[in-house]
């Protein structure tokens, strides 16, 4: 389960105690140079680890995430009889490098229709989908298991392409917990609507070529939905005998250091612009912050890649042709605008690891900003914030968004801040760490106001 150690992996050094439940960012005093490096992509990572799977030989994953939603993936394809190694990777704690003997398109065998063989994909969306079209490709019956909210959120499109197919899925409500027959290979057609999700064309896609399936996706944006390219654009360039394949950084991890530096190096600007009025004598001033990633995106593949051509915000931005996951980054950056700024077409957001339109609309509100929401659109009008106690809702995208603004408003307490695990466990270590490779900012234990050390930040 999530934060098993693998066989393979060294023992990690033994951490005194957790991310505390309740912390607090204490903003800046003074400006900062950085250069981040920020972990693999989830999204390319997980689909590598499914392709590899399906690939022929031995495929070395390179700057691989490893974070809850990877290492579910990995445990489920260990769980389904497929060999994986993994190792660190001396660039970034949380990278790795993860070996898959891949077998030519065949899927281990499941258990009986008594006992199923038995797959935990916590609140891993990518891992629930994708496994679930993977392992019809496999003979006999899989079960396919999350935590409450991943038995929330939706699957019934993919069950019902995979019904077409031929394969047999039984889910109450078309929803997790599901019981799936695989039964290998059937060549044929489906039709699958990404309306609520993308991941299920991208699920079908990744499985496409060893199942003989011919995919027609429907619905929202289905000419340009932008992860479905990046599934196409993958399988096209992924070595299907074996070899060597390199994950790129995580473009929606990459926008909250875009923000910190949009934030931080404006707000600089202001400040030492007052300094420099209230002197009476001319003194040379630091110049202002500046936040780089020293490793981003090197394709077109992540919609999220063009976050920093956002900013500074325009009036409208829209989760349906411009941004992704960090559509959310920009909307905490927005009250920190000079003008109203409306996020359109959030309907995907509520679906997701939260309700994250009423979540954000919620905690936003909580700061003293001013937030309408209409429909599927979110207003959100230039205000002054103050500090709050942010209510994560087990999302890890709302921890890490709101700590970013917490850079410059004092008091901005994050509860339940381990959740950033999902995706990026070592994001409040980012944070902390002295300049060049940190942002060198304070977080504090919410309770006695002791400052965390580097290893207290870990989110495991």
């Amino acid at each position: 389960m999530p934060g098993r150690r693998l066989p393979n992996e060294p023992v990690p050094e033994l951490k005194a105690v957790p991310i505390p439940d309740l912390i607090e960012i204490v903003p800046l005093d003074q400006p900062v140079r950085a250069e981040i490096v920020v972990p693999g992509s989830k999204s390319i990572t997980n689909r590598a680890l499914v392709l590899a799977a399906l690939a022929d030989g031995e495929t070395i994953i390179e700057g691989a995430l490893w974070s809850e939603d990877t290492q579910i993936m990995v445990e489920c394809l260990e769980e389904l009889g497929f060999t994986v190694t993994v190792r660190p990777d001396p660039r970034e704690a949380c990278n790795r490098t993860i070996t898959v003997l891949g077998k030519g398109g065949r899927v281990p065998p499941g258990g009986t229709e008594g006992q199923p063989l038995e797959l935990f994909v916590g609140n891993a969306g990518t891992a629930a989908r994708f496994l679930a079209a993977l392992v019809c490709l496999g003979d006999g019956f899989y079960w396919l298991q999350g935590v409450p909210r991943m038995c929330q959120r939706p699957q019934a499109a993919l069950f019902h392409a995979l019904r077409e197919l031929g394969y047999r899925v039984e889910a109450a409500g078309d929803r997790l917990p599901a019981l799936i027959r695989g039964d290998g290979p059937r060549a044929g057609k489906c039709r699958v609507s990404i309306d609520d999700s993308s991941q299920f064309a991208s699920a079908l896609l990744l499985g496409a070529g060893a199942g003989g399936w011919q995919v027609e996706v429907s619905g929202d944006n289905a000419e340009e939905s932008p992860y479905v390219t990046m599934t196409r654009k993958l399988i096209a360039t992924f070595p299907r005998n074996g070899g060597r394949f390199q994950v790129e950084a995580d473009a929606s991890t990459g926008s909250y250091f875009q923000a910190a530096d949009f934030l931080l190096s404006r707000f600089d600007s202001l400040r030492l612009g007052k300094d420099q009025d209230e002197q009476s004598s001319a003194r040379v001033s630091p110049p202002p912050s500046a936040v780089a990633l020293r490793s981003g995106p090197v394709t077109d593949w992540q919609v999220d890649a063009a976050f920093a051509r956002f900013l500074p915000l325009p009036e409208i931005i829209s989760r349906r042709s411009d941004l992704g996951d960090s559509i959310m980054t920009a909307v905490v950056l927005a009250p920190f605008s000079g003008q109203p700024i409306r996020f359109t077409d959030l309907g995907r957001l509520r679906v997701q690891e939260c309700e994250r339109v009423a979540a954000l609309r919620a905690e936003l509100t909580r700061c003293g900003a001013r937030v309408v929401e209409d429909g599927d659109t979110l207003t959100v009008f230039p205000s002054s914030l103050h500090g709050a106690e942010i209510e994560t809702y087990n999302d890890h995208r709302m921890a890490m968004c709101f700590a970013i603004p917490g850079l410059i408003v004092p008091g901005i307490r994050l509860k339940n801040a381990s959740c950033v695990k999902k995706t990026f466990p070592g994001f409040f270590q980012k944070l902390a760490a002295p300049p060049p490779g940190g942002l060198g900012t304070r977080i504090l234990d919410g309770e006695s106001r002791r400052v965390l050390s580097h290893d207290e930040l870990f989110a495991e």
